[in-house]
């Protein structure tokens, strides 16, 4: 099940118009490389987890070494991986080096595996981050009520209402269409 919360978000694109409620996913573990290959162990390989762990270490040194070979990697029903170049302009072609070329992106395309996630998901609805907090901190204090901002205050945090510790994958996208990879 994936847990979320609301937040109400203001549409950049149209300033004038009132916020409006969107899902914002929570991380509720994060599955170090260990861990990881511990649950596909669990999963009846016939692989040890040390051994997982060695090929997904593998696999990533050569993906890297790969990519940066200008090569795109297609990994199956996992997807393929290229990658794209960021650089500041130059008046002319000549003028042009490898200098003006300031980034290295990571594109990543989804594979099969991933088609119609919302078809195969279920959602939890959770508290957000801030409201988390504000009642642990209620809680220690002894009291039985929380203090937090409610999702109609008109000046929610920076960070969607999570509190600034959110790490929950949120694209921002504010309109009534589902974000890649967010919303």
């Amino acid at each position: 099940m994936i847990p979320y919360s609301i937040v109400m978000r203001q549409n950049p694109a149209h300033p004038d118009e009132p916020k409006k409620a969107y899902a914002t996913a929570q991380v509720i573990e994060v599955l170090t490389l260990q861990k990881f290959a511990e649950h596909i162990s669990s999963h009846g390989a016939k692989y040890a987890e040390e051994d997982i762990t060695a090929v997904a270490i593998l696999l990533t040194k050569c993906l890297v070494e790969q990519l940066l070979e200008g090569k795109k990697v297609q990994l199956g029903k996992l997807g393929e991986f290229s990658v794209s170049l960021s650089s500041e302009g130059a008046p002319t072609a000549k003028a042009f080096t490898a200098e003006n070329i300031k980034s290295v992106n990571l594109i990543y395309n989804p594979g099969s595996a991933f088609e119609d996630l919302i078809k195969k998901a279920s959602f939890a609805p959770v508290a957000t981050r801030a409201a988390q907090a504000a009642a642990l901190k209620a809680q220690k204090e002894g009291l039985t009520t929380a203090d937090w901002t409610p999702l109609t205050d008109p000046e929610p945090t920076d960070d969607g209402g999570n509190g600034g510790t959110d790490n929950s994958g949120d694209s921002g996208a504010t309109t009534d269409e589902p974000a890649e990879g967010g919303e």
